[in-house]
């Protein structure tokens, strides 16, 4: 672990402090890798979503109906979008901490960082899922969702710090209490609500529909919060401070999550007991992500606080170096993936073609794994070369964004 700079309190400000020096990289290696373990994560989900694809798991998940290894599969899964959300905010204050405009800087940066990944999401993304040019769906998933969060913090950054916290606490922890609102097709009100709160599908012409697979309401909650974060992890916070706080923060929002979800009165679809110990177990857990209740996100971010505490303090270790090199190129490995993903399956498609039905999958959940073991190793080599020269060439300034 590295040493620490003289203990001060962080700025109680929104706006990072004029003439702030960035974060030592040692102490950004943690954030990268905890990004990086949540895209292990999720490369075996989307492995599952293109391999195993037979076995459909709805949200939540029904209980009775899937396979333990298969639950624990998506269960993980689960932290890759609050984390992602999260660090996001928490990384676009550490940006504007170097820029002596503080606010506005985070500000510019997020209006031009969300617009290009609401764009990257409708063109390249969604490409990669469908290979179909016209598309006659756009699915508008979680880079649309990260997108429109940017987009919404650029105008939240200016709120004091304070109330900032507020309304992200208050969208996270409020937003179930709207799950009962619907607007039908042809209301004035269904296109923005679906955008924001309820799931569904947009017709934007007979040849085109979109899916808001993501609403966005509660991940602009989570990325104000991550934002307020942002002081924490300045180079004049004190790291014990930090670590204490990580830890509190952590363990608070898991107990929160055991309570409530125990007295099962608010924040995520009732659970019931199981006919056995597993199936309970596994129903307790089963919480709703489309869009995220407050449970789903206690739980989530409460392991991803714990798990950004414990790796700062095993911070230089090799597989944390590891994990990091995939953190410190997110979105040029997401994209990469993805096309890999849909060229591994129209090749096994053509060369052994459909077992499951009209797919081509896997028997079995471990090969899901197994094959995702595989991937994350083969396409470590280009992610690490890719973020060497992201961090080398910080004159090209197109590199940020990806």
């Amino acid at each position: 672990m590295y040493s620490s700079p003289p203990p001060q309190s962080p700025s109680l400000s929104a706006q990072p402090p004029a003439g702030a020096q960035p974060a030592t990289s040692s102490r950004l290696g943690s954030i990268d890798a905890l990004r990086g373990l949540v895209i292990v994560f999720m490369l075996v989900d989307h492995v599952r979503e293109t391999f195993f694809l037979h076995h459909q798991v709805p949200d939540p998940m029904v209980v009775a109906d899937t396979p333990p290894a298969l639950f624990v599969s998506r269960l993980l899964a689960h932290l890759c979008a609050p984390v992602f959300v999260f660090l996001t905010g928490l990384s676009a204050f550490l940006y504007a901490s170097k820029h002596g405009d503080g606010r506005g800087a985070a500000a510019s940066f997020l209006w031009r960082r969300g617009l290009f990944l609401v764009v990257l999401e409708l063109t390249v993304i969604n490409f990669a899922w469908t290979f179909q040019f016209p598309p006659t769906k756009v699915f508008l998933q979680v880079i649309w969702a990260i997108g429109l969060s940017m987009l919404a913090l650029a105008a939240l950054v200016w709120v004091p710090r304070t109330l900032l916290i507020v309304l992200g606490v208050a969208l996270v922890a409020g937003h179930n209490l709207l799950d009962g609102v619907h607007f039908p097709l042809g209301h004035a009100l269904h296109i923005p609500w679906a955008i924001l709160h309820d799931r569904g599908w947009i017709d934007v012409s007979d040849a085109l529909r979109l899916r808001t697979s993501y609403p966005v309401l509660p991940w602009i909650g989570v990325i104000a919060v991550g934002y307020a974060a942002g002081p924490w992890f300045l180079p004049a916070a004190d790291v014990a401070q930090r670590q204490r706080r990580l830890l509190a923060w952590g363990w608070g929002l898991l107990v929160g999550f055991v309570v409530l979800r125990a007295l099962n009165v608010y924040g995520d679809r009732p659970w019931v007991a199981g006919e056995t110990a597993i199936t309970t177990l596994m129903g307790f857990f089963n919480v709703t992500k489309y869009p995220p209740s407050l449970l789903f996100i206690a739980l989530t971010l409460g392991i991803g606080l714990l798990l950004l505490r414990a790796f700062e303090r095993r911070d230089g270790t090799s597989a944390l170096g590891w994990l990091a090199a995939f953190g410190a190129a997110p979105m040029f490995f997401y994209v990469l993936h993805l096309y890999v993903l849909k060229l591994l399956y129209l090749a096994a498609h053509a060369v052994w073609g459909a077992n499951q039905g009209a797919l081509f999958g896997f028997e079995a959940v471990w090969m899901v794994w197994l094959c995702a073991l595989v991937l994350a190793v083969v396409l470590y080599p280009a992610v690490r070369a890719f973020a060497a020269f992201k961090a080398r060439r910080r004159d090209i300034a197109w590199l940020k964004y990806l």
